[in-house]
């Protein structure tokens, strides 16, 4: 049998190679919805089991647009994960929020327009999930504190919009996008700060800042190449608050994220294909435990 894991980490697939990760092992998940973006590294980071999973997959090999964003979820679900802390890279639509800065954002805004695979509530059972707060501000305050720890420039707060990608914006996008008052764009993290919601999985994210995107005319415009140069630099604050965060987090602290399916599903057990519960196996499993 599998271990039971509290907090997972998806990011790029270097942070599982943090020097401070022991007793690894290697986990494969299959799911309703296919393999996730790689295998799952399970690993000891500050005294807790943690479960790492590159969001592109080794070497990054997913555009966004096609990130198994469901079967990424599922498969942390059903270790027994409770907490995601994300990792984003991230264009500044902001000059206070500089290149090398971390934030953590309180708001998204989904502006992608492909079938990422939106929810796992399809045919058959419909969950209508509360997301005006899409980030769980209890974890939030921790992914804070912890950069503060690890030494970084911090910011508590932004718009985080979210587009499809993987080219990036033109200028006229991202001036349109400053007006909108957007503080970052990424392109990774819808729909999956969704899905870790109906999967009452507390989520939030360290959006590291790698551009100023192409609005900032006394910079160059951004480039894959600059974005690498950044992250490499970045990650070393992000690697030290990762463990920060970890250290810090109490597994059994509860997130309003824990019970979002109460007040999101208005029909009972019996009403419900028993295909579809299946399906969603440890997604719903603790709302119809009862019935």
């Amino acid at each position: 049998m599998t271990e039971s894991v509290a907090i997972g980490v998806i990011g790029g697939t270097g942070l599982y190679q943090m020097p401070e990760i022991s007793d690894k092992s290697m986990v494969t998940v299959d799911t309703p919805y296919g393999k996730p973006s790689a295998d799952i590294v399970i690993g000891t980071l500050r005294g807790k089991r943690v479960a790492f999973l590159p969001r592109h997959g080794i070497g990054h090999t997913y555009s966004p647009s096609v990130v198994p964003y469901r079967a990424n979820i599922y498969a942390l679900k059903s270790l027994g994960v409770r907490f995601i802390i994300a990792v984003n890279a991230c264009g500044s639509l902001r000059e206070d929020y500089a290149p090398g800065h971390i934030v953590v954002p309180d708001q998204l805004y989904d502006h992608t327009k492909a079938d990422r695979g939106r929810s796992f509530f399809e045919q058959g059972l419909v969950a209508h999930i509360s997301v005006a707060d899409p980030f769980c501000n209890r974890l939030r305050e921790v992914l804070i504190e912890s950069v503060e720890k690890a030494g970084g420039i911090v910011h508590r707060q932004g718009t985080f919009i979210i587009i499809e990608g993987p080219r990036f914006s033109t200028r006229g996008e991202s001036n349109i996008f400053r007006q909108w008052g957007c503080s970052l764009i990424g392109m990774t993290a819808c729909p999956e700060a969704f899905l870790a919601y109906e999967a009452e999985i507390a989520y939030a994210t360290m959006a590291h800042i790698t551009d100023y995107d192409v609005w900032h005319t006394s910079e160059e415009p951004v480039t894959a190449e600059k974005v690498i140069a950044t992250m490499e630099h970045n990650l070393v604050v992000v690697h030290k608050a990762i463990a920060e965060a970890v250290d810090q987090l109490d597994i059994n602290m509860p997130s309003e994220a824990h019970n979002v399916l109460d007040a999101a599903i208005m029909v009972e057990r019996s009403q419900v294909p028993a295909p579809v519960l299946e399906q969603l196996g440890p997604i719903v499993k603790r709302r119809f435990s009862g019935q």
